[in-house]
C-alpha cells in the first residue's frame, strides 16, 4: 500500500462497499467530443451514449515524452478494466504541425500499443470544452456522466487506478480485482530519473527558444551559419553549420548541420524529422566528444548512428552511470532536418 498519507486515505475509502463517495468529488458533467476532427478505431463517441462504463478521457500529443511515459499505464487499465466497464478516450491534441497528419498518429498508435478509441482534436475543440491545459492530462468520469477525478501531468498512478476501481465498483462490477497493475515500460516510456534531472524541456524554434547562445532576432527566418561556441554551460545549446531559425524548429539547410546541448540528465530526447516527404538520412550522436558507448538511447546504436525516418520523439541517449554535466552533440548527413524540442529524463 502506498504510504502518502493522500493516497492511504484514497485506499481506505476506494476500497470500501460501493455507495462510499466523500473521496471523489463531483466536478461537473463529461464535456462532448463533438468537436473532434475524426476517430481512430471507433465510431464517434458521446457522453450519452457511454452511460454506464466509467470513461477515462486522456488529453496526449504523440511525442510528448510526459505523456510516454504514463502510456503502460493506460495500455495496462484498458487489458485490466475494459471487460470490468471502463472505457478509455485518447484525445490527440497535436503540439507540432506534423501532429496534425492523421497517418503519423494512427502510425504512432499501432507502434506504441494503443488499442482503445482515438479522437482526434486538430482543431483543439475537445480541448476547449475541456477547459485543459494540460499534455497529458486524465478525466475520469462515472457511470453517470459525472467527472469525479482528474490528473495533470506525470505520477499518482495509483491514485488514478483506485479511482477507476472505486468508481467501477460503485457502477456494480462485480469481483473486481484491486491489486494495482503493473504495466511493462520500455525505451522512451521508462519514468525519468527525477533525482539527478536537471535539464528542463527546451524549445529551438524561436517563439519559445530559451538558453541559445547564438540567439540573434535579426536571424530569424534567414538561412544563417552557426559555429558552436566552445564551453557551452549547463543547460545553453548552439548551432553549428547552415539553419534557418523558424518560430517552432531550427531547419537544417545544408548537409552536417550540427546542435550540440551541455546537459545534466540521464536521458536526452529531441523532436525531430525531415521535411515533408524528404527521405531518410542518418545522423551521428556524440557524448563528450565521444560516440555513446554502454549510454545509447532505443534510437542509435553503439557508435551513436541513427536514421531519421519519421517525425517523432527520438531517444538518443540513456546513461547507465553516475549522471554529471555532459555535452551532448548531434550531426545530420541530410539537409531540411527539423529540430523541435529536447526534453531530458
Amino acid at each position: 500500500m502506498p504510504d502518502d498519507a493522500r493516497t492511504a486515505r484514497f485506499w481506505s475509502v476506494a476500497h470500501r462497499p460501493p455507495d462510499t463517495t466523500e473521496a471523489l468529488p463531483d466536478e461537473g458533467r463529461l464535456a462532448p467530443f463533438d468537436r473532434a476532427t475524426g476517430w481512430l478505431d471507433s465510431e464517434p463517441l458521446t457522453p450519452e451514449a457511454l452511460r454506464g462504463r466509467v470513461v477515462l478521457v486522456s488529453f496526449w500529443t504523440y511525442t510528448c515524452v510526459n505523456w510516454l511515459r504514463t502510456l503502460p499505464y493506460l495500455r495496462a487499465w484498458h487489458t485490466k478494466y475494459a471487460a470490468q466497464g471502463l472505457t478509455i478516450v485518447g484525445v490527440h491534441t497535436p503540439e507540432f504541425g506534423f501532429e496534425h497528419d492523421h497517418g503519423n498518429v494512427e502510425a504512432r498508435v499501432r507502434a506504441l500499443g494503443v488499442e482503445y478509441p482515438v479522437a482526434f482534436d486538430d482543431d483543439y475543440g475537445v480541448w476547449g470544452d475541456f477547459a485543459n491545459n494540460y499534455w497529458p492530462a486524465v478525466y475520469v468520469a462515472d457511470a453517470s456522466g459525472r467527472v469525479r477525478y482528474h490528473h495533470f501531468g506525470e505520477g499518482d498512478y495509483a491514485m488514478t487506478e483506485m479511482a477507476i476501481q472505486h468508481l467501477l465498483m460503485a457502477a456494480g462490477a462485480a469481483d473486481l480485482d484491486l491489486g494495482l497493475a503493473e504495466p511493462q515500460a520500455h525505451g522512451l516510456e521508462v519514468a525519468a530519473d527525477w533525482a539527478t534531472l536537471r535539464s528542463p524541456e527546451t524549445y529551438l524554434g524561436y517563439r519559445q527558444s530559451s538558453g541559445f547562445v547564438s540567439e540573434d532576432a535579426g536571424a530569424y527566418d534567414n538561412i544563417t551559419d552557426y559555429a558552436v561556441h566552445a564551453d557551452l554551460a549547463r543547460n545553453h545549446w548552439d548551432l553549428g553549420g547552415a539553419w534557418v531559425q523558424t518560430p517552432y524548429a531550427a531547419v537544417s539547410s545544408r548537409p552536417g548541420g550540427r546542435i550540440a546541448y551541455a546537459f545534466h540528465a540521464r536521458d536526452v530526447n529531441l523532436v525531430m524529422g525531415g521535411a515533408a516527404g524528404s527521405e531518410p538520412s542518418g545522423f551521428r550522436v556524440l557524448l563528450d566528444g565521444r560516440p555513446p558507448v554502454g549510454a545509447s538511447g532505443t534510437d542509435v546504436d553503439d557508435q551513436g548512428r541513427g536514421i531519421l525516418d519519421r517525425q517523432d520523439t527520438y531517444q538518443l541517449i540513456r546513461q547507465q552511470g553516475a549522471i554529471r554535466d555532459r555535452l551532448f552533440e548531434i550531426e545530420f548527413d541530410g539537409t531540411g532536418v527539423e529540430a523541435y524540442c529536447f526534453t531530458f529524463g
